[in-house]
């Protein structure tokens, strides 16, 4: 078997509109087309003796054992990969399971699909399926199955958010508020836009940076708290042993040490009631901190306070990690024993953290005159650890319905003295029932970014949702966290009617972000020159702060590399579905291509709308596929289907006694008169009136009035600024040039019938094919272009995308040959020097049309040679 290609799915997409996190593997199972599962022998044997919890998988007859009955009665080795793929990841602890395999126009080639929650780990799973089915296949007998689970576990515990950071992603997403991580850590962008707000792990973007940096400071903030009578343990700053042994005289035993801005308990030894003790805190608290603090040990119950927002929402009691004697087995073995415990993972990953036996740990052994291998009586309890944080072993306890009110007040006064939105306050009393005073407690510690796991998953108690008040911080009263999102699609059209709506919000006063195949535009300027038409351009446009209404063009490869860039859009418009891109990545028909594009309209909000062309009957069928409203638009206003349509009160736009009409069930209203919109070229260009149509139900939707669309349409005249490489004309002295992007054959058909109007003594092409389309497609393009222009250059791509430009020549000299055999050719492959030789050769008033591809930089040279002739510049300023 080969793996051809592993393709990631992060968005909406054509497997599965409504999951976004895909694997898809381009299999070839070669020779084993031949050899279904029920011919291998053994090969079902081998398999469910490897995994057996396959056994649960359902497959198609929808039972357990219903795959295993699968593979004895006969099935492809794509499917069982798909299948282990799946397992291998629920046996490392990730819940995955959704899968389907397809066949593809080659014989033994499929496309196996499979969910993943860790991306790389949904890669790794793909890889080892294949490998794990190749070594059964050969009956091996050393397959390393606990060696892939546990590559995959270490994937996962790496890769995995905290407990805190998950909490606020399953709240966000319980709200349907969009996130997507920023970094290979904790970093998430929780909304869009300018409705974006930023969170790491517990830190969010309110939190006051001088906040964070008081609490890390913990002589500082005791300082702060003691001067507002909160009380604290006496203590004192020391940066050498002399200065511990002075501070041991001012305060006296018991004592705590600890870092100055140590956290997670890293560092601290609490209980010191000798020199020799103090001395060895000294030197641990130092390995992390430079300076060092000491303090009067208080005694008491630890417990944390989180406010969040300035609001006590949960209080845990923590008890430090520790160990009961059963008179049987060793302090080693209960840790075993406890570790064992499912609910205990490493670092930050599970409900609990593993005991580790650190210098506290054995220290503490000595203090007791006791050893690993030591045997604890009956009931007998041992603390490992001198602090109780979770992250060292501790276990919490819920006790918020205990807090007495004044303790409830004094710690939100605290997070309101420091400033700090979220905030992890430790409090060691004996009661916290009963007012916290001198006598009764002290606040030891206040901490930014304070674990969420205590409280979320206590050992004892009642859970309490903490991530909800943090979202409530950030978005009070179910503020928006969503922009507006207008998505593109089609095979024609789609970058001209992007263009056209951001122009139209852009004028309604709204800071529009867009993206087109010619870049990404934020406010009308471009931030980068490029085919941004897929989702990671889509991404920039929502991470931008500024940006309140998006607008973005959504191509096939884009589709079908990734998924879209977004999990939803508030109006979707599908210009067309014609022959293009076909024979690529598997899409073979004009009916798969549909299917690519209706991913858009898919992901459509059900209160939203998906824009559809009337007069096309691939996208008409998309209604019916579609759970949101729909909005049809037709050149024609006696179009049985929009007749239909607004009789049953929907909306539709159409073509009615010369205007752009827009009609809302009954009623009906005119935007503009067709010839007085420049975009038509008076009425001429059919193709720019089918882009104009569904522009306006776009801002119509978006609640955008009919006096500021009419407006709009007006001032947005086909140019270089507005529509570059979209119908851009340039007057020469001696020629007229239009610069244009027809690349397929639809769009050659709709060129046509503008040149047809256009009135010129000769009409010259400048024509290029595409390397990765079908032949016969390639020869379409010399076929069409041979049938509007009286002579024609050929140029070339600099990308061939693997087709010799000798081959992209023939091919379109046999479609030119099937119209006129005796048509002038001329093959220059530089597209610049085809421009520059056309004008140069141009008679007078000639009509040139340059398809171009480097669509920003010919435009360029025509500005600059227009402005040479009109004498705004000088020659060096074309040439340069």
């Amino acid at each position: 078997m080969k793996i051809l290609n592993i393709k990631v799915m992060r968005g909406p997409n054509y497997w599965s509109g409504y999951r976004k996190n895909l694997i898809v593997l381009k299999l070839d199972i070669e020779k084993l087309e031949d050899h279904p599962t029920n011919t291998i022998e053994g090969f079902a044997d081998r398999l469910q003796a490897l995994l057996p919890s396959l056994y649960t998988h359902r497959c198609s007859l929808n039972r357990e054992g219903g795959f295993f009955d699968r593979v004895r009665a006969g099935t492809w080795m794509g499917h069982v990969i798909e299948h282990i793929a799946l397992e291998l990841q629920c046996l490392a602890g990730m819940e995955a399971g959704f899968g389907r395999t397809r066949s593809t126009k080659n014989r033994g080639v499929y496309k196996v699909v499979f969910s993943y929650v860790i991306e790389d780990a949904g890669i790794y799973a793909a890889r080892a399926a294949v490998r794990l089915v190749e070594e059964l296949l050969n009956n091996e007998t050393a397959i390393q199955l606990e060696e892939i689970i546990s590559d995959l576990k270490d994937i996962y515990r790496r890769q995995r958010f905290g407990p805190s950071t998950q909490s606020i992603i399953d709240e966000a997403e319980r709200r349907n508020i969009p996130w997507r991580k920023l970094d290979h850590g904790s970093l998430i962008l929780l909304g869009q836009g300018c409705n974006q707000k930023m969170v790491r792990a517990t830190e969010v973007c309110t939190t006051s940076s001088i906040a964070i940096d008081i609490a890390q400071n913990k002589e500082r903030t005791k300082k702060i708290l003691a001067k507002a009578f909160v009380p604290v343990p006496r203590g004192e700053l020391v940066y050498t042993v002399e200065d511990l042994y002075e501070s041991i005289e001012n305060i006296g035993f018991p004592l705590v040490v600890k870092p100055l801005d140590g956290n997670h308990g890293r560092g601290i030894t609490t209980g010191i009631k000798s020199i020799e003790e103090a001395v060895n805190a000294f030197k641990l608290a130092s390995h992390i901190s430079e300076d060092v603090i000491i303090e009067q040990h208080i005694d008491g119950n630890d417990y944390r306070f989180l406010v969040i927002n300035f609001k006590l929402v949960a209080v845990a009691k923590r008890t430090p990690a520790m160990v009961m004697g059963d008179g049987v087995s060793t302090i080693q073995q209960l840790i075993d024993e406890t570790n064992a415990d499912p609910k205990r993972g490493y670092g930050h990953e599970s409900i609990l953290t593993k005991i580790e036996v650190d210098d506290i740990t054995i220290k503490r052994l000595i203090h007791q005159h006791l050893t690993l291998d030591s045997i604890l009586p009956i009931g007998e309890m041992f603390f490992l650890k001198d602090t109780s944080n979770l992250s060292t072993g501790g276990t919490a306890t819920d006790v918020t319905h205990l807090v007495h009110p004044q303790n409830r007040f004094m710690a939100e006064r605290i997070a309101r003295l420091i400033n700090l939105d979220i905030c992890g306050i430790d409090v060691v009393a004996k009661d916290i029932n009963i007012p916290l005073n001198e006598n009764t407690g002290a606040v030891v510690e206040v901490n930014a970014g304070p674990g969420f796991r205590m409280h979320l998953s206590p050992s004892k108690g009642l859970a309490r949702n903490v991530a909800a008040p943090v979202i409530d911080m950030l978005y009070p009263n179910n503020a928006p966290s969503r922009i507006p999102i207008v998505a593109v699609t089609g095979t024609n059209g789609k970058t001209t009617t992007t263009r056209l709506i951001a122009h139209l919000a852009s004028a309604a006063g709204h800071n529009v972000g867009y993206t087109t195949t010619d870049g990404i535009y934020i406010n009308n300027t471009p931030v980068y020159y490029g085919d941004c038409s897929g989702p990671e351009s889509a991404a920039t446009i929502l991470r931008d702060p500024i940006v309140d209404f998006a607008v973005l063009e959504c191509a096939r490869g884009g589709i079908l590399r990734t998924g879209l860039g977004f999990d939803h859009c508030n109006v979707s418009i599908v210009t067309n579905i014609t022959e293009d891109h076909l024979g690529i990545d598997d899409i073979e028909t004009v009916d798969d291509l549909a299917k690519v594009k209706l991913v858009v309209p898919a992901s459509t909000f059900k209160d939203g709308y998906a824009i559809l062309n009337a007069d096309d009957d691939l996208v008409y069928a998309m209604k019916d596929k579609v759970d949101c409203n729909v909005a049809l638009f037709s050149l024609n206003p006696d179009n049985e289907r929009i007749k239909t349509h607004c009789a049953n009160g929907g909306l539709t736009a159409f073509i009615e006694k010369d205007y752009f009409t827009i009609c809302d069930g009954e009623w009906k209203t005119r935007i503009a008169k067709i010839k007085e919109v420049p975009l038509t070229f008076s009425g001429t260009a059919e193709c720019m009136v089918k882009n104009i149509l569904p522009a306006i139900l776009a801002a119509y939707v978006t609640k955008i009035d009919k006096d500021s669309i009419c407006k709009s349409l007006n001032a947005f005249v086909p140019s270089p600024q507005f529509t570059p490489g979209r119908m851009n004309i340039f007057k020469l002295n001696k020629c007229t040039v239009m610069v244009d992007y027809a690349h397929n054959e639809d769009g050659f058909k709709e060129l046509k019938k503008y040149v047809d109007h256009v009135e010129a003594p000769v009409k010259t092409g400048i024509i290029a094919a595409t390397g990765d389309r079908r032949e016969k497609d390639i020869r379409n393009v010399g076929y069409y272009a041979a049938s509007m222009f009286d002579e024609i250059i050929i140029r070339h791509d600099k990308d061939n995308r693997g087709t010799p430009n000798e081959v992209l020549t023939r091919l379109l000299e046999e479609g030119i040959s099937m119209v006129n055999s005796d048509l002038p050719i001329t093959v220059i492959s530089d597209e610049f020097e085809a421009v520059q030789y056309a004008i140069d050769h141009a008679k007078q008033d000639a009509f040139i049309v340059a398809l171009t591809d480097e669509v920003i930089k010919v435009i360029d040279f025509l500005t600059r040679l227009q402005e040479y002739e009109s004498g705004v510049s000088n020659l060096a300023s074309v040439n340069k």
